[in-house]
């Protein structure tokens, strides 16, 4: 374990990015209050809001009727993910004009490592590349960057002054401005864990920067309660390798898809994009798992366990026999449909007898050879051009293709 004593770290944090970015791609939408939903429809809520709009009070989540009532004027603009996509690798190239980018945590999140040499110059390094970045890019694309010991603290930085803002948390400074955070404006902890603190007597910064961090350990129930107050404290904190557990994609489905038919054909949709995705990443599956919830967030759950599996004909059978499963238990309706690949098995450790010649394991090899070839043709053209069975468009687009929180799509999604 390391304490720095310099500003290792420079974390850049997008403003508002989406709705900022369609204020950039459509100059006639700057200055105006601009909200961006995942499918046109008033039964949605905004995944971004532009600052105009949130000067209003309309917030990421809000209801689009509400964001009407609330302000009439608001423009709403359909999700373009694959265009923040390529923004997004246009922004990396800015930054790094100025500084490397160590890891890109999101779509508008990316942290870069600073020299020895560089850390008493951390602030103008900052500047600079807020700089790059209205001089590349474009000024209606805003970010705030923050400076820190390590990436917690960068992260927090950049956060505290938000739109537009630089701010430095020098290890000498700590606990410093930290104190008059809440609680919840610490990435970790959310409304869950500061109910629980608040229940031992933590309600706020000053009462959690006392603890020990054993006791932090001991009321977070994992060690990753002691890695918050490392991280908090201005210590380096080292964390094991993540490893893929699972590929699969959800939706919530509209009105008139909501019977066990469409909620099959968009199913069916989800899996395909999902499969493909995990061929890239040269991994098979073992297990396929189908979530069918209805309006109370209740509903049905299957599985299906195979021998490793990762060709598009196989899985598809067996997402068809787990909806029989939910008809023949009166799943009529669903709100929305989950689908998962998991148990998953790289494709090399994958022990394959070359002297199997029966039917069943020669057809087996054809579909997976004809599952590659499809990826590479639907791949080089960015569309769905071979596929398997019948396919549809589910309302809103982008089936295995929009942005998560950890996850920014290859092109080969779209």
């Amino acid at each position: 374990m390391r304490k720095p004593t310099g500003l290792e770290r420079l974390y850049v944090d997008f403003d508002s990015f989406f709705a900022s970015a369609e204020q950039h791609l459509q100059p006639h939408l700057r200055g105006k209050p601009v909200g961006v939903i995942p499918v046109d429809s008033e039964h949605t809520g905004l995944i971004a809001a532009s600052r105009e709009a949130k000067a209003k009070g309309i917030k990421r989540g809000t209801f689009v009727r509400d964001a009407r009532r609330q302000c009439p004027d608001l423009v709403l603009v359909t999700a373009r993910h694959e265009l923040y996509v390529d923004l997004h690798k246009d922004i990396i190239r800015t930054i790094e004009t100025v500084v490397p980018v160590k890891a890109v945590c999101s779509i508008d999140e990316m942290l870069c490592a600073l020299l020895p040499a560089e850390w008493s110059r951390a602030l103008d390094i900052g500047r600079r590349v807020k700089e790059a970045i209205a001089a590349g890019i474009g000024p209606t694309l805003t970010c705030s960057v923050g400076l820190g010991p390590n990436d917690l603290l960068a992260k927090i930085a950049a956060e505290m002054e938000k739109p537009d803002g630089l701010v430095a948390l020098h290890p000498d400074d700590l606990p410093g401005r930290l104190l008059s955070l809440d609680l919840t404006d610490i990435p970790g902890i959310a409304q869950g864990n500061a109910a629980r603190l608040a229940r031992a007597g933590i309600a706020d910064m000053e009462a959690l920067w006392r603890l020990q961090p054993k006791e932090l350990r001991r009321l977070w129930g994992s060690v990753e309660g002691e890695r918050l107050w490392m991280g908090l404290h201005g210590y380096t904190v080292e964390r094991p390798e993540t490893q893929r557990r699972m590929f699969g994609h959800g939706r919530v489905l509209p009105s008139d898809w909501r019977s066990l038919n469409g909620a099959y054909a968009a199913a069916r949709v989800l899996l395909a994009k999902a499969a493909a995705r995990m061929r890239r990443a040269g991994f098979s599956a073992r297990t396929l798992s189908l979530w069918l919830t209805d309006r109370n967030s209740a509903g049905w759950y299957g599985e299906e366990r195979f021998r490793p599996t990762w060709d598009d004909p196989s899985l598809l059978a067996s997402l068809s026999r787990l909806f029989l499963h939910a008809e023949r238990e009166e799943m009529h309706r669903s709100r929305s449909v989950h689908v998962a690949l998991h148990d998953l098995v790289p494709l090399g450790e994958i022990e394959d007898d070359l002297f199997d010649h029966t039917p069943e394991a020669q057809l087996k090899r054809r579909m997976e050879y004809l599952s590659t070839i499809a990826d590479r043709l639907n791949g080089t053209h960015r569309k769905t051009l071979l596929h398997w069975g019948p396919w549809v468009t589910i309302p809103g687009g982008y089936a295995g293709a929009k942005i998560a929180f950890n996850r920014i799509p290859d092109a080969e999604d779209f």
